[in-house]
């Protein structure tokens, strides 16, 4: 398991290489301004896939990474 630094530091980089500086520092932004539930959030995330939707998407994440 990573450390809580690394895990904001490797997932700002991510906001910031997809969304741009800006549009990640304002994400970010959201996020703290609203209530924000992740478990819930977690919950409802794979509702409408199959296991092998999620599957070939995360197997398509990893070649692409």
């Amino acid at each position: 398991m990573k450390t809580d630094t690394v895990l904001k530091i490797e997932g700002m980089n991510l906001l910031s290489t997809y969304l741009g500086l800006v549009e990640a520092e304002r994400f970010v932004m959201l996020l703290q301004r609203e209530p924000f539930d992740y478990t819930k959030w977690q919950e409802n995330l794979f509702d409408n896939m199959s296991v092998e939707q999620i599957h070939k998407s995360a197997t398509n994440l990893r070649i692409k990474n």
